[in-house]
């Protein structure tokens, strides 16, 4: 990622660093991969170890779906109603080992911070707007935002006034820019969909100088944990480095085109441990004069592909809706419904925009899915 700093730090690491009244900042390493990946160093006015008490508010138990037959899967979670929060009023929709996604409509910020210690979270903005908190600053969020918060930040989100629609990705794994748009030293190339100006970071650091006690939410071995500070938690007062939450808006996803069908990987946005995510954004159809614009039929093995359409229109799709999720797991052949190949010769352009996700292990469906599941859907294949 790229070097960012905010508020008041020492001119060299590990050395002493004192408030106005002469008492040490506290420092805090936080990074990735033990002491060799990805940090950022902190600087607090009171010791972020100092936890008046914890308790185990619940354990997380996902129960799949016990049905095993394999089809085409549509969920109609434009259904799944309002929220209190943003963290422990998820939906869960899909999972394995590797990836898990959820759904969620807050209609008030969370009273306390969450932090999850089990992965990534990759939280994409279908609607709504708002402000991701954390103790690495303020960052402003709007529709069409991708949310990426690394394992272990706590935040929250507070949302404005109005819907807001959030599909969360969460990985066992770090979720990162596809390794063949960046060089050797982390720079984006020219031929990258998107770049360094694409990204925004936290760009105002509020110290919160409050002693009492302050509630931490923390996701960690399947379970639910509070944790309870005697401070709170967003009394950093300066750090720099590479780890923090940061965003990136679909709708400055550059379509990568060409005179025929392009296949999926060119609107692979992030990368994940056995997953990727895509972008399918407004952009022109292949302009060869014999082109076929949209895909082919093809078997995607030892991959299952999931569409989140964040608009009405899909080239390939009918039937489908905004916050339609559709599964199309391995096994089966995917390709184009009745009618669409048809459709789409002759024209200019596409509208539509969705987040793909293709998990290279199988995934499940969660129960709580199967109240908005359309049980008709793998039938739009046979036409009239």
């Amino acid at each position: 990622m790229i070097y960012h700093r905010l508020g008041e730090i020492p001119r060299k690491r590990h050395t002493q660093f004192r408030r106005p009244d002469g008492q040490l900042y506290h420092e805090h390493l936080m990074g990735s991969e033990g002491f060799s990946g990805i940090a950022s160093l902190l600087y607090h006015l009171r010791p972020p170890t100092s936890i008046v008490m914890t308790k185990l508010l619940k354990r997380l138990e996902w129960h799949a779906d016990a049905d095993p037959l394999l089809r085409m899967r549509h969920f109609q979670l434009a259904q799944v109603p309002p929220s209190s929060g943003s963290t422990l009023s998820r939906t869960p929709i899909l999972y394995n080992r590797d990836v898990a996604l959820s759904i969620v409509r807050p209609a008030d910020p969370d009273d306390y911070f969450y932090r999850n210690a089990e992965g990534d979270e990759l939280i994409f903005v279908s609607e709504g707007s708002g402000v991701l908190e954390s103790q690495l600053g303020n960052l402003a969020f709007r529709s069409g935002d991708y949310l990426v918060v690394p394992r272990g930040i706590f935040y929250r989100l507070v949302p404005d006034v109005g819907e807001t629609r959030l599909l969360v990705i969460e990985s066992a794994g770090q979720i990162r820019p596809p390794a063949r748009y960046v060089n050797q030293c982390g720079q984006f190339m020219e031929h990258s969909p998107y770049c360094e100006r694409d990204i925004r970071r936290p760009d105002s650091l509020p110290v919160h100088d409050e002693v009492g006690e302050f509630k931490l939410i923390v996701k960690h071995s399947n379970a639910l944990t509070e944790v309870v500070l005697d401070h709170h938690p967003c009394d950093v007062v300066g750090w720099d480095g590479y780890y923090y939450p940061w965003a990136l808006s679909i709708h400055d996803f550059e379509p990568i085109v060409g005179s025929l069908h392009q296949p999926p990987p060119v609107h692979q946005t992030f990368a994940g441990d056995n997953f990727v995510v895509c972008s399918f954004v407004p952009r022109l159809f292949d302009f060869h004069p014999e082109a076929v614009p949209v895909p082919y039929n093809h078997s995607n093995v030892m991959s299952d592909e999931v569409l989140f359409y964040a608009n009405s229109e899909f080239m390939s799709r009918k039937g489908i809706e905004y916050a339609s999720l559709t599964l199309h797991p391995e096994g089966l052949t995917h390709g184009p419904q009745p009618g669409r190949v048809e459709a789409a010769l002759g024209r200019q352009r596409t509208d539509e925009l969705a987040v793909m996700l293709d998990a290279f292990r199988p995934l499940r469906v969660a129960r709580q899915a199967l109240e908005y599941e359309d049980k008709q859907y793998s039938r739009s294949w046979l036409g009239q």
